[in-house]
């Protein structure tokens, strides 16, 4: 098939929302011969399909229909793989020596324009990264990066379009730093703003996340036109796509299986995460030792529930399969423990303690693997007991902590 590129089409936080796929997968399909198909970060993590299938369907999508593809927070590893890293555009990333991690600059002809794609990732979003999956990278200033690339590379391109894993909001900013770009797609921000916004002659526009939707730019006599659109419902893949939707059969097939009857207090609802996050940290400070408890909010997803859980509503709950470990305090954090949960808070968002508040001289917390080596930078070892436990216990009422 020749294409003959008229448009953009980008997604963006995915998340693995396999189960909602259908429409974005046929939409894709419909679209590739006229569109650059490109996503904004995070395809990967968040649901019971990534847990399961440990991402190898999220790369057989990316990898079949996707044209250039930006690095996120979750799922940053894949994109060091083989067939992921052709496909990965970054400015703003590279190792300890000094090498980009990532090609730069991806350019297409769309429309008679020779248009030049790249991405940034926010140095938060980075720092969000376990830090395992980031030893030996380093992350630099976005806006820095691109005026630098395009110093380099001006004379190449007509246009500029930026696929940013920053945040609506830190994307205001790059447009206002960097008025070369034409388009800036914004990913990573979790808001409800989908209205393209000017600033001077920079758009900056985000589809729906959770594959429920994507942004669409298109080159117009005057510049470029944005907007964002729910994705066509439908019900039937091209069959061209046909296995990949059966590998999500069998996922959803597997999902489906019951964990046990949900207790009252929890049933036909959708749980605040704060609530449910401070029966979880109750139910583990009861347990042996009496353990002080610090959980972050974002650790959770608001999941609607029925009378019986299911695997898939307690993978959707708690969609990144954290640890639990015991961590040791560095001595300045446990000198100053309202210092310290507010350095995580910053980071890594709302915090539930236990007990609460949480008081001076705590020398240990039990706490996910993610905080413990991402912030708090102690000797953690594992607890006997996952968080997707604790919360299948504290939702089905059953026993204590072990």
């Amino acid at each position: 098939m020749t294409r003959r590129l008229e448009r953009i089409t980008a997604t963006t936080d995915v998340h693995s929302a396999l189960g909602a796929a259908t429409p974005l997968l046929a939409h894709l399909h419909a679209e590739r011969e006229h569109s650059l198909l490109v996503d904004c970060g995070d395809f990967f993590e968040g649901s019971g399909y990534y847990q399961l299938g440990g991402g190898s369907i999220e790369k057989q999508i990316l990898t079949s229909l996707y044209d250039v593809i930006a690095p996120g927070n979750h799922g940053w590893r894949h994109h060091l793989e083989p067939g992921l890293r052709e496909l990965t555009v970054c400015a703003n990333v590279h190792d300890d020596s000094g090498k980009p991690l990532f090609r730069r600059l991806h350019l297409a002809d769309i429309a008679g324009r020779r248009v030049a794609v790249t991405s940034v990732i926010s140095p938060q979003a980075f720092s969000a990264i376990p830090a395992a999956d980031r030893a030996g990278h380093q992350v630099t200033d976005p806006a820095h990066a691109l005026v630098q690339l395009m110093l380099g590379h001006h004379h190449e391109a007509d246009s500029w379009v930026l696929l940013s894993h920053s945040g609506f909001e830190q994307d205001l900013l790059l447009a206002d730093q960097c008025p070369f770009l034409d388009v800036i797609f914004a990913g990573h921000c979790h808001s409800g703003h989908y209205t393209p916004t000017a600033v001077g002659n920079t758009l900056v526009v985000k589809g729906g996340e959770l594959a429920s939707g994507f942004a669409l730019a298109e080159s117009v006599a005057h510049g470029w036109a944005a907007h964002s659109c729910p994705f066509p419902s439908t019900a039937a893949l091209p069959a061209e796509l046909e296995a990949i939707g059966e590998r999500i059969a069998d996922l959803r097939e597997q999902l489906a299986a019951p964990k046990g009857p949900i207790g009252l207090r929890w049933r036909q609802r959708t749980p605040d995460r704060r609530e449910l996050l401070a029966e979880i940290a109750k139910h583990l400070h009861t347990g042996p030792g009496q353990a002080a408890v610090v959980l972050n909010e974002t650790a959770l997803r608001p999941v609607p529930l029925g009378d019986e859980l299911r695997l898939a509503d307690l993978l959707s709950i708690e969609p990144f399969a954290n640890q639990l470990v015991h961590a040791v305090l560095p001595e300045a954090a446990a000198a100053d423990i309202p210092g310290l949960l507010a350095h995580l808070t910053a980071r890594a968002g709302p915090l539930v303690t236990a007990p609460d508040p949480l008081p001076a001289g705590v020398h240990t917390v039990v706490t996910t693997g993610y905080l413990a080596e991402s912030l708090l930078a102690g000797r953690p070892y594992e607890a006997r007991l996952t968080l997707g436990q604790a919360i299948h216990r504290v939702l089905t009422n059953q026993g204590d902590p072990q």
